[in-house]
């Protein structure tokens, strides 16, 4: 299909009534993980999603094709669980690379496996890899995820680098009491190997519900603790990102570009107001918001038979809905039935 072609069918944005207009999408490929974080899920795991249910990979390509020619999408990202797992992901990654226009394309993994498939990704048109990494203790590791792996992520971070998957970038989450202490020491590792570093403040998206927003360690108290880095308002506008970003002084990255770290500070700088986000979760359901309480199933039409017009309009629909903002700091606010590894980070 052409770009010309292409263009034509765009049925129009992917708006809400606050004038924010989707072009993010991020679409969960499983919601199982082979890692048990503390943070995210019991020791015993979860109940999974029967395969049924989830969408197969055609109908993920679909959704995706049609999010991208005919509702704007220009970045799509793939999560889980752990996308990696996926047997498809290859296949699903070539198909939404060879879209017109075409897409950016990346996926948020743990690593694990990534050694042995960062050159097929790249091959099959990733564009960019985003590594979780909470930790440079292998034993500390092991008690946070709860799976001896460390080393595992470690080669699947070199592996993406040296396939070309740049920026590497490497996400974060500092808990308090539990690897707090390992800022700049994360940094100074992302420094020395090229990649960018992401501190993600810890949200209330875990199964166990525990979360605790006093125990949180904030973006404020990060920034702290990388003050000896002296790190320099970045003077490139994030525009949609959620990241705010810092240059380090002194250190460049792997292509030669300044040094950058970054904080998502999603609870204490929410910056929902330029949010750019759709979600679609392994069993096809739209969410407008990364907490929102309700869904719109996309894989009841797709297996219906509906016409790809018919499904645009549902989606269009579904972010039209989307809130002003997450509503973590309202009293009345509810975490989400679904922890963050079923709705796809």
């Amino acid at each position: 299909m052409n770009e010309t072609r292409s263009s034509e069918q765009v049925a129009g944005p992917l708006a809400d009534r606050f004038g924010r207009v989707a072009t993010d999408l991020r679409v969960s490929l499983t919601d199982r993980c082979n890692l048990r974080c503390t943070y995210c899920m019991p020791e015993e795991g979860l109940a999974w999603l029967p395969r049924q249910q989830q969408l197969t990979d055609d109908e993920v390509v679909r959704l995706v094709r049609v999010a991208v020619e005919r509702l704007g999408v220009t970045e799509v990202r793939f999560t889980g669980g752990e996308p990696l797992i996926r047997r498809g992901l290859v296949g699903i990654v070539a198909a939404t690379a060879q879209l017109a226009p075409r897409p950016r394309v990346s996926i948020t993994t743990n690593g694990i496996g990534l050694s042995r498939i960062a050159a097929p990704l790249r091959a099959a048109g990733l564009d960019r890899v985003n590594v979780s990494l909470d930790t440079l203790d292998p034993a500390r590791f092991l008690s946070l995820t709860r799976r001896d792996r460390h080393d595992d992520v470690l080669h699947g971070l070199r592996a993406a680098a040296s396939a070309g998957l740049t920026p590497v970038k490497i996400n974060t989450v500092l808990m308090r009491g539990i690897n707090e202490d390992e800022a700049p020491a994360l940094l100074r590792f992302a420094l020395s190997y090229g990649y960018q570093l992401r501190f993600i403040e810890q949200m209330p998206l875990d199964a166990q519900h525990r979360w605790d927003r006093h125990t949180m360690v904030t973006a404020d108290e990060i920034l702290a603790a990388l003050a000896p880095f002296d790190l320099r308002p970045d003077p490139v506008s994030r525009g949609t990102a959620p990241a705010e970003t810092w240059l380090v002084p002194g250190h460049v990255d792997a292509a030669g570009e300044p040094a950058r770290v970054g904080v998502i500070g999603s609870v204490t700088r929410p910056f929902c107001g330029d949010c750019a986000r759709t979600r679609l979760t392994a069993d096809g359901q739209v969410r407008n918001c990364l907490f929102a309480t309700e869904e719109s199933d996309l894989r009841k039409l797709v297996r219906d038979g509906a016409a790809d017009e018919e499904i645009a309009s549902a989606w269009q629909a579904a972010m039209w809905g989307k809130r002003a903002g997450h509503g973590i700091d309202d009293p009345a606010f509810l975490q989400p039935a679904r922890p963050m590894s079923a709705i796809g980070g």
